[in-house]
């Protein structure tokens, strides 16, 4: 008997060596059908978002503004903490102000918007919109003011950034007054129509650190802010809560709150029924670990995160048709916890942040196709650290002026207009697989994303997997059918280890924290969205195969133009 169980478990473990390998190993091949539309391709990607509202009018500020503005095809809408905090306008981690709230020796408001107009208006210049953060909370008007100001750096504590911004405010009429004269002031400057295509939201994560307040406290803070924005222009659109932690069962319990009292609760600012509400808003996060020295990144919590926020917005009949927009949407919580401090965060200077970024970004709008919800945007908590190390490992799109490998995704997603088309591959891992355990098998999750407009098509791939470890190049067999046209131009982009990657070109001048201005001119070169091959193509039938050589953690983007 015990030579025959051995006999079994050796064949056993031959079959299981076999399968492994040639799971490992089975070719990857996407198919896409340009007849096969699903939805419009709407622009979800093109919102961003940061802590230091400071950095916008600054150098680098201002040029990766620029650069963004430039690589989407409608307007990009932008988010950003601390408008309404007060000091000097002096940009720290973790901290922005605009003291656009004072009060006299008699207690009277005094307003400057000097420094708020110059955040809105490197926006609008740009033909960039924002989603007008009101909040924190000004000194003189906060209800516990003391410590205020916070020299927070990495390593510290967290809550350290916690002081008087965060809490109610002592005077809820003032509070009012405050928003009413900011709106009243935007519309003056920029113009009713403009600030009408704004969104307009109330604080952040007020079920975590960010709130000192009680539930109801903030409810209160909500009405009047909101009544105060209708006041000044009617049909401004508000929305909220902004919760962290959407799946977990108390950001529900907040949430489905939120929406029951601004449905049909008692409003703190007017005594009437309900709160203006035009758009849902909640944050998704993954959960990446240094396991061994080595990253896992785990997206699971973040799609987890965007599932429970579309399904409550879907469950009440108020709020099934409203904007959905998940106001944070990253690999993890803090932007500016560096490499030094939190070892997990290796993942954002290189491609590993550029693969999770296609492969999220294609499950949310699977997300939103189960649950038939209104999905208008996702924002990437990314932008830049303004005179910081070269790659110190911030979560951000450039550093120092330099593009990272991951702002080259989106300049991919601004090439994707029109008609979103369905793509099948036999190496993209379920969504309901990837909900519950990420990608953590032995092979990787190779995907596309494709899309159809009048004279040209795309399709974005990726070769993702969760552990930073060295893979396999793999061949990719794309096949596109009902191409409308005789012959088209394909290119073929790519971000990898050799392109659109100006980390690793940092890395071989030897990591410089000085480079020269040459270095700086082939850092930025090296930055931008790399071309490895453009060629006329003459469909057969309106059929094409492109080959892709697609190395672990890269992403291509095949675009045909006819």
């Amino acid at each position: 008997m015990h030579l025959q169980l051995r006999k079994y478990l050796a064949i056993v473990f031959l079959l299981s060596v076999t399968t492994t390998i040639k799971s490992q190993t089975t070719p990857a091949a996407i198919t896409v059908d340009l007849k096969n539309e699903i939805a419009p391709m709407e622009p979800v990607w093109a919102w961003f978002g940061y802590d230091e509202p400071n950095y916008t009018y600054m150098k680098d500020g201002k040029k990766l503004l620029s650069e963004i503005a430039a690589l989407s095809p409608t307007p990009v809408y932008v988010r950003t903490h601390s408008l309404l905090v007060s000091g000097d306008g002096v940009a720290a981690l973790k901290w922005g102000s605009t003291n656009a709230y004072t009060e006299d020796v008699k207690g009277n408001p005094v307003y400057n918007w000097t420094i708020v107009d110059s955040i809105f208006d490197t926006y609008v210049q740009r033909g960039m919109k924002p989603l007008a953060q009101i909040g924190f909370m000004p000194e003189a008007l906060s209800s516990h003011p003391v410590p205020y100001r916070h020299y927070w750096k990495p390593g510290d504590p967290y809550t350290d950034i916690i002081t008087g911004w965060a809490y109610p405010p002592k005077d809820y009429d003032k509070w009012r007054n405050l928003v009413y004269e900011w709106v009243k002031h935007c519309v003056a400057r920029y113009g009713k129509k403009e600030v009408e295509s704004w969104y307009w939201e109330v604080w952040n994560e007020p079920n975590g650190h960010y709130w000192k307040g009680t539930q109801e406290e903030f409810f209160k803070m909500y009405d009047y802010a909101a009544d105060g924005l209708k006041k000044a222009l009617p049909t401004a659109k508000i929305g909220g809560i902004n919760i962290a932690g959407t799946r977990t069962k108390g950001a529900l319990e907040w949430t489905n709150n939120f929406v029951k009292h601004c449905i049909s609760g008692t409003n703190y600012a007017t005594g009437k029924k309900g709160s203006p509400l035009e758009a849902i808003l909640f944050h998704a996060k993954g959960w990446p670990k240094s396991v061994d020295g080595v990253v896992r990144m785990d997206m699971a919590p973040q799609l987890q995160d965007i599932e429970a926020g579309f399904k409550l917005t879907a469950s009440y009949p108020e709020t099934e048709d409203l904007p959905i927009i998940i106001g944070e949407s990253d690999p993890e919580g803090c932007a500016a916890c560096g490499m030094a401090t939190n070892p997990e965060n290796a993942y954002r200077n290189g491609t590993m942040y550029s693969s999770y970024t296609a492969a999220t970004f294609a499950r949310k709008y699977l997300l939103a196709d189960a649950t038939k919800v209104n999905f208008l945007g996702a924002v990437s908590w990314s932008f830049e650290f303004e005179n910081q190390p070269w790659f110190y490992g911030f979560r951000d799109l450039a550093t120092n002026g330099v593009d990272k490998p991951v702002l080259n995704v989106f300049r991919m997603f601004g090439m994707m207009t029109g008609k979103r088309i369905k793509a099948e591959s036999n190496r993209m891992l379920p969504l309901q697989e990837v909900l519950k355990n990420s990608v953590r098998g032995a092979q990787s999750d190779i995907g596309a994303l494709a899309n159809k407009d009048k004279k040209s098509a795309a399709v974005m791939v990726w070769n993702y997997h969760d552990d930073d470890k060295p893979g396999p190049t793999e061949a990719v067999s794309v096949t596109i059918t009902n191409i409308p046209a005789k012959s088209a131009t394909l290119t073929i982009y790519m971000i990898d280890k050799d392109n659109s990657n100006s980390y690793e070109v940092w890395k071989a001048m030897g990591s410089p924290q000085n480079p020269t201005q040459e270095q700086i001119a082939t850092l930025e070169k090296s930055g931008q969205l790399k071309s490895i091959s453009t060629k006329t193509i003459k469909p057969t039938l309106g059929k094409a195969i492109i080959s892709l050589q697609l190395a672990r953690q890269g992403v291509a983007l095949i675009k045909l133009d006819w």
